[in-house]
């Protein structure tokens, strides 16, 4: 049996949780969210918790259960609290502004960067800090995917460090050339 999948998910106050024709329809105080599982799930609403149970302990029904009771899970909490990753900006001249509903990004390049916000995502920069970039939504997978597309922008680049990481991503940082013919004896 699978230990996540047969754990029951707790439903907070706020959220309710319709399941019609095998879709789950989640809604809360930021929005609402769909899901349809594999038909070899079967979810239900027990009370004030979400249960989800598989059809037989063949490996595609226990391969579906732990990741159905996730998304589930996933869903549930964006639609009451809400996801968000942040984004640190290094390097001489990067910067990013809000422009409306869009990112506009200054990486270097010869031209600025213009990064519309998906439907459901919202951007913000750090008053602080004006390097720090905050991805916004209520989908997990959307946050994240949009957060990786901002990154690939400009991935930090091993020798100066300069380019789009997450907060706390540490970032191996090579030697330079002159570092190495200097360890050599000089040339």
């Amino acid at each position: 049996m699978s230990r996540i999948g047969k754990q029951p998910i707790p439903i907070p106050s706020g959220v309710t949780i319709d399941i019609k024709n095998g879709a789950i329809t989640v809604k809360g105080t930021k929005g609402t969210l769909h899901f349809s599982p594999h038909q070899r799930m079967d979810v239900k609403v027990e009370g004030q918790t979400v249960v989800v149970a598989r059809k037989s302990d063949e490996i595609l029904d226990r391969s579906l259960h732990g990741m159905t009771r996730t998304i589930i899970s996933n869903m549930i909490h964006g639609v009451s609290k809400g996801f968000a990753k942040q984004l640190e900006i290094q390097g001489v001249g990067y910067r990013a502004a809000v422009q409306g509903k869009k990112l506009q990004l200054s990486l270097g390049f010869s031209h600025q960067v213009d990064f519309p916000a998906p439907e459901g995502i919202s951007f913000e920069i750090d008053k602080e800090k004006k390097n720090i970039i905050t991805v916004a939504g209520i989908d997990k997978v959307l946050v994240g995917q949009v957060a990786a597309n901002l990154r690939s922008l400009r991935k930090p680049e091993p020798y100066k460090g300069k380019g789009i990481r997450y907060v706390g991503e540490a970032v191996r940082r090579k030697a330079g050339k002159a570092a190495t013919t200097a360890a050599k004896g000089g040339a």
